[in-house]
Order: C-alpha cells, then structure tokens, then sequence
C-alpha cells in the first residue's frame, strides 16, 4: 500500500503548506471586505433612518400648514 500511495517530499510538503497559507490570507481578505461591506451597510442603514425621520417632519410640517391655508382661505371667504 505505501508504494501505491508513495511518500510526500519536503518540497510536496513546502507547496503544501504555501497553498494553505495563501488559502488563509485568501479567506482573511474576505473576511476583511465582508466586515467593511457590513459598516457601510450598517452607515448606509443609519443614514436611510435619518433621512425617514427627516421626511416624516417635513410630511407633518406640510399638514399643519396646509391645515392653516385652509382655515384662511376659509375664513377670507366668510368675510
């Protein structure tokens, strides 16, 4: 059976050990991007709130003052 198999060579276990090292930086590299990819989405969700909560005045300031056009209008109408 080891004759069949044959033995790995210090120069089989070198590249061996360069494949996996290049595999890890590889997986690290990813792991990098993935987690700046996660700030930004997390930046761009903040930023996203921020600006709902921004239109939501605005759609509240717009009632109210139409509310008070409207009792104006009204009002000049009556007299």
């Amino acid at each position: 059976a080891i004759g069949l198999t044959g033995c790995a060579t210090t120069g089989d276990l070198d590249t061996l050990r360069v494949q996996v090292q290049q595999a890890n930086e590889t997986a690290n590299a990813a792991l990098k991007a993935a987690d700046e990819a996660k700030a930004t989405a997390e930046q761009a969700n903040v930023t996203a709130q921020q600006a709902n909560a921004a239109a939501q005045d605005a759609q509240t300031t717009s009632a109210i003052t139409e509310s008070k056009i409207d009792r104006m209008f009204k009002k000049a109408m009556y007299k």
